[in-house]
């Protein structure tokens, strides 16, 4: 049978499915613990290690050789680790992290997060620099590149960006896009509702999803300042992922990792319609069906392949029958 990735994209790049939420860790301790968390939760966020706020001045180049050393650990049991590096105007220190974490750990990084970006132009010589540094050390893989939009400049250029080579996923960055505004927006704006109600806010947090969605990138959403409050980080994800178009979000306390999962997994009734309907879909080699008194086609299957793929990355189980014939 033909697999919905080639029936459905042929000749495309199928649209990026990853975890919907993002745990950054600053140091080996809390990158140890993150570990332990996705060991407990399974494989259903992805981790951050932080070169940029998270290295100590002056011990940078360690703090790159540790983040490589925990990459390479047995730690790291799914894979799913990346890594944020300097900012461009750090020139040195953003080119030894990504010399290092390619050299020391290239096959394994999950993706690379280039932070602070004023122009699209910074963001193109930085992803020059990873992929000739990749191709310099033998690897034959595209590293993922997750790029912040928190600046005047980046979100000006947010198109260009989103449709440069690599990028994976665009983040939002709040409290440095409120802090760039210089007091016109009110420091309320890095809290809800306040965030998503803010003029400025709504049409800058609306321009990147836009821009990222038409290009094939998933949209990241900001974190929520209120660390502990399960319920206010899940609201803050549900508005995000059904007001906005986010599909993703940060975390960086282990309360909001369960809150972002919960609040933007697809429903289960939506997984399993969607389910019925491919796997009806495929054995009608992919011609238009009719299912539960609906006319279903290529259109709406490439929809529910998005949904079952978003669902089973959330915890989400699917039938054996759907396991056997699409992730085995």
């Amino acid at each position: 049978m033909v697999h919905p990735n080639d029936a459905l994209f042929a000749g495309e790049k199928p649209y990026p499915v990853i975890p919907s939420c993002e745990h950054f860790a600053g140091n080996e301790k809390m990158i140890g613990k993150a570990f332990g968390f996705q060991k407990e939760k399974g494989p259903i966020f992805d981790i951050t290690m932080d070169c940029e706020d998270g290295a100590p001045t002056g011990q940078e180049k360690e703090h790159a050789e540790m983040i490589v050393r925990m990459q390479n650990s047995a730690e790291n049991e799914f894979g799913m680790a990346g890594v944020r590096i300097h900012d461009y105007t750090h020139t040195e220190h953003w080119k030894q992290d990504a010399e290092i974490v390619i050299k020391g750990a290239g096959e394994k990084i999950a993706y690379i997060t280039i932070p602070k970006p004023t122009a699209a132009s910074q963001v193109e010589e930085m992803i020059d620099y990873i992929r000739n540094t990749a191709s310099k050390a033998g690897l034959k893989r595209e590293i993922p590149i997750h790029v912040l939009i928190e600046t005047h400049g980046a979100l000006r250029d947010v198109e260009k960006i989103a449709a440069l080579p690599w990028m994976q996923v665009l983040d939002f960055g709040l409290m440095d896009f409120v802090s760039g505004h210089l007091g016109a927006i009110p420091l309320s704006g890095m809290k809800s509702p306040g965030q998503f109600d803010h003029a400025l806010l709504r049409r800058a947090k609306s321009n990147m999803c836009a821009a990222a969605l038409a290009n094939g990138v998933v949209p990241a959403h900001n974190v929520t300042l209120d660390l502990k409050n399960y319920d206010q980080t899940k609201d803050d994800a549900h508005r995000a992922r059904y007001e906005f178009g986010f599909l993703r979000m940060w975390s960086i306390y282990p309360t909001q990792i369960d809150a972002i999962v919960e609040a933007m997994k697809p429903d289960h009734s939506e997984v399993e319609k969607a389910v019925n309907v491919l796997l009806a879909a495929q054995d009608a080699s992919w011609g238009p069906i009719q299912y539960d008194g609906e006319l279903h086609d290529r259109a709406t299957y490439r929809g529910f392949w998005t949904i079952v793929q978003r669902g089973r990355v959330s915890g989400e189980s699917l039938p054996a029958e759907a396991e056997k014939r699409w992730f085995s």
